[in-house]
């Protein structure tokens, strides 16, 4: 499938005009590529439902442009508290998600049927000049899910979007080239519904980050909570099962297996002998490093064909969260 540059003015029209047409658009991210459609066209919007294989009660987060978001904002939301003010102008554009009540005429589709909408302004050049074009086609806001099979790992490549969905043609899917996604694990999501910050998804952004520009502390998720983007229990995961093991665990189970490694790779910070010939990639020390390449070092060993893929568990500072996360999930 071919891939259009990112920065060539051309092919941003090109995608806008195939959005406001109603398709499909692979689109790079800060965070991590995504399979965009215009939120409000309900045929587009269950377009992205059918070529991801996702539940349509599973909603989608709708990206908005940086030009004039306030007016984005009140296209879909009723309803916006101080506090999620606070966040939006610490925090946006970037790699922050705000789930805020619905306008009832709007984004059904795209909401999972939820009388609540996830926003966010991406912080990309390519997505807000896609976005910013698209507007001036009359499209308003952009769903915009993980440009993956539902439930897989996700891209942070143009190329892992069109390895993704190799079986469609280019007449049903546009591929725009950003180059790799500099922050590489998906956004934050906070639940602004209910009167208090509740943090329904950990990225990259600290709770104290977040705590010190909402003004209150945030509340943990709870059963009240909306239904949101990835915070099913099992997610992101590759085709062969990983195992999370601290270091200790992880060096003793690999003696135990002797030579008899080769259905095994490795992604750790601790040093390990895998001169047997064992995948193996060295996770970063540095929490914005490892979160930056886990998706695409977990594809990376997936593509080797081994059977399991054992993670040195990521230590437990707050900065770790949305790494420990995305692991956890793809490990459930």
């Amino acid at each position: 499938m071919p891939l259009l540059l990112g920065q060539d003015p051309a092919a941003i029209e090109q995608a806008a005009q195939r959005l406001a047409h109603g398709g499909l658009v692979g689109l790079p991210t800060e965070t991590v590529y995504g399979l965009a459609a215009d939120a409000e066209n309900a045929s587009a919007v269950r377009g992205i439902f059918a070529a991801k294989g996702r539940p349509a009660d599973h909603p989608l987060i709708v990206h908005v442009g940086p030009d004039a978001p306030r007016t984005a904002i009140d296209a879909f939301a009723r309803e916006v508290p101080a506090f999620a003010e606070r966040l939006i102008a610490a925090f946006w554009p970037g790699p922050l998600t705000l789930i805020l009540p619905r306008r009832a005429d709007v984004a059904a589709v795209a909401a999972g049927g939820q009388d609540s909408v996830g926003l966010r302004c991406p912080a990309h050049p390519v997505a807000q000049a896609v976005l910013s074009a698209a507007a001036a086609h009359g499209v308003r806001g952009l769903a915009a899910p993980s440009a993956n099979r539902f439930g897989r790992v996700s891209p942070t490549t143009a190329a892992h979007v069109a390895e993704e969905f190799a079986d469609l043609g280019e007449s049903e899917l546009l591929i725009l080239d950003g180059g790799a996604c500099p922050v590489g694990i998906e956004s934050t999501i906070i639940d602004c519904t209910r009167g208090h910050p509740v943090l329904l998804r950990p990225g990259v952004l600290t709770a104290a980050q977040l705590e010190a520009a909402a003004g209150e502390p945030l509340r943990a998720r709870d059963g009240a909570a909306p239904r949101a983007s990835g915070t099913l229990e099992s997610h992101y995961a590759p085709r062969a099962k990983v195992r999370l093991m601290d270091a200790r665990q992880l060096r003793a189970a690999f003696e135990v297996l002797g030579q008899d490694t080769k259905h095994i790779a490795l992604y750790t910070r601790s040093a390990i002998d895998a001169a047997r010939g064992t995948p193996h990639r060295r996770m970063p020390d540095n929490a914005v490093a490892a979160a930056q390449e886990l998706f695409a070092v977990l594809r990376e060993l997936d593509a080797t064909g081994v059977r399991l893929i054992w993670v040195e568990t990521p230590p437990d500072g707050p900065e770790w969260d949305g790494v420990r996360d995305r692991l956890g999930r793809a490990a459930a």
